[in-house]
């Protein structure tokens, strides 16, 4: 029997890893109903997705639960690289100084208990054990078949996000394609113990070539939390070889359950390949897994989108997968609550897709690449490759939903790019100064209005045309290159309490690249939406047409 009119939500989701989680604490974190399911009885307790990037670092920060995070990862320091025993130039990973994170690992479970309390906070559950069977949608909503412990449900939602991993039900129901290829080899993953004396904090790849310079032997271990302890992976040797598991679907990703390497197995690559004489122990857990590159070839239709594995799968070199997911997660998550809020305009929510699908396509394209050549074989300086490393470098100019015509030349960052940090940003009553982030953490839209203390006046006047295109939906902050300038900003003949703060070491203005009067419009995923230079309400109100209509 099925049962219907369960629970009623703006939103399903299905899944809940990493991207599941993301997406519906950002949907409940903005009043959005919301039900997250997952296939699961529990949560698994391995660590698969370990690296996590500064970028998401700065999400969680945004989000508000960034300190948990922190005070349960290590810090990744850098990597030690040998090959045929020899070692290699060591790769630091240094970040520029106004970056507020660095790099970190933190094992995925630890990931998804931070992100699963966090939601908790806002009454919303995973609903364990509950599979997303089927779903058919049409104009108004979409009709979703859950199973689960209390048997079968039938649901209907306005949008489903399929974050439901390489073998994803909602990726198939919308008939996506998912072309890519599998790699031949198999690894084996474990969680252990080592006793070796190498910096604390250094990932290390160890190496073997072949007379003919192939790699034919291979070591990676990512440090996690924990004396000596680390995530390795290494090739799996020929006794614990099997056939491709037959899944159904074509995609051969991720870990097998049914064979678990032994300790043995382990120390035996370790003897092959480590720097140091070592010895492995404490096992917690260990797994064969298999890697595949795909992508689909549109990140949803309709009223039906995915994120994470079930759009994108490829190497977990660099550690870009999990991170790419939440940042997909992130971006949806906004568009698709104004979407429900009936405030989105048309081109908002399809621009998901225009802004994350390539950013895929560059990820399973690098990964495939460095799986083979290493991270320091990507092109580019030192700075820049760190930089991509940590996901900085991401960016939407081009999006239907960002300023265009802005020249792409000149200092700062540009409409669609991410809005950086900066610090030395001052005011009358707090006796400390603050960091930018600072200001936008809490925030949805915010208009950041620059200039010089005489122009305070005429550019505090532009929050009157934002009550007018988007009204409750900009917070507005000015920012005064003047050391001596007030803390009021006259608007419409009075004062309105417009916070405005100080540029005191000129680090905003330098970060943004500006001298004179600027307004930046920053979105709610920390990209900016629009850099206008002269600030006109015309132009700001042309801007928010395209994300909050007319």
């Amino acid at each position: 029997m099925v049962h219907t009119g369960g629970a009623a939500s703006d939103v399903l989701v299905a899944g809940a890893g990493p991207v599941g989680l993301t997406a519906a604490a950002e949907l409940r974190r903005r009043g959005i109903s919301c039900r997250i399911v997952d296939r699961l009885p529990a949560r698994l307790p391995y660590a698969k997705a370990v690296g996590i990037q500064p970028r998401t670092l700065e999400i969680w920060d945004r989000m508000g639960f960034v300190r948990a995070a922190l005070e349960a990862a290590v810090l990744m320091r850098g990597q030690l690289t040998y090959v045929n025993g020899v070692e290699q130039p060591r790769l630091d990973l240094v970040l520029q100084p106004e970056v507020p994170y660095r790099f970190a690992a933190l094992p995925q479970y630890e990931t998804e208990r931070i992100i699963e309390e966090f939601l908790a906070g806002f009454g919303t559950h995973v609903e364990r054990g509950t599979e997303l069977v089927s779903f058919v949608q049409d104009a108004d909503g979409v009709t979703c078949r859950l199973t689960g412990p209390g048997g079968e449900e039938e649901l209907r939602t306005r949008f489903l996000v399929g974050c439901d991993g390489a073998h994803s039900i909602v990726r198939k129901g919308l008939g996506l394609s998912f072309e890519g290829g599998a790699f031949p080899e198999e690894y084996m993953l474990a969680d252990v113990e080592v006793d070796w004396d190498l910096p604390y904090g250094y990932g290390v790849r160890a190496m073997h070539h072949d007379a003919g310079g192939a790699v034919d032997d291979v070591l990676v271990c990512i440090p996690l939390p924990g004396a000596g302890r680390y995530r390795v992976s290494m090739m799996v040797p020929p006794g614990l070889s099997a056939a491709p598991p037959q899944d159904g679907d074509g995609v051969v990703h991720g870990l097998e359950g049914a064979r678990a390497p032994e300790l043995g197995h382990i120390q035996a690559v370790l003897d092959r390949l480590s720097p140091q004489p070592v010895t492995a122990s404490a096992m917690r857990w260990s797994s064969v897994f298999r890697i595949s590159h795909r992508l689909v070839d549109r990140y949803g239709g309709g009223r039906v989108l995915v994120a994470g594995d079930a759009a994108h799968i490829h190497p977990p070199t660099g550690a870009q997968g999990m991170n790419t997911g939440i940042q997909d997660a992130w971006n949806l998550a906004w568009k698709l609550a104004l979407a429900v809020e009936g405030a989105a305009a048309p081109a908002l929510l399809a621009s998901y897709d225009a802004e994350r699908r390539p950013v895929g396509e560059e990820v399973v394209g690098r990964t495939v690449r460095q799986s083979a050549e290493g991270v320091q074989a990507d092109p580019g300086d030192a700075d820049t490759l760190m930089m991509r490393q940590a996901q900085l470098l991401v960016g939407y100019r081009g999006s239907p939903v960002v300023q265009r015509g802005e020249p792409d030349g000149g200092p700062g960052p540009r409409p669609g790019d991410r809005a950086p940090d900066c610090g030395g940003l001052t005011g009358d009553i707090a006796a400390y100064p603050v960091r930018l982030y600072d200001l936008l953490r809490g925030r949805e839209h915010v208009l950041l209005l620059y200039g010089p203390a005489p122009a305070a006046a005429g550019l505090a006047g532009l929050a009157s045309s934002v009550r007018g295109a988007a009204a409750g939906r900009v917070a507005v902050c000015a920012i005064l290159a003047d050391t001596d300038a007030g803390t009021d900003a006259r608007m419409d003949g009075g004062y309105v309490p417009v916070p405005v703060y100080r540029d005191s070491r000129g680090e905003f203005g330098r970060m943004y690249g500006v001298r004179e009067p600027t307004a930046f419009v920053v979105r709610p995923d920390g990209y900016l939406g629009a850099r206008l230079c002269p600030p006109t309400a015309s132009g700001l109100a042309a801007h928010l047409s395209v994300v909050f209509g007319s």
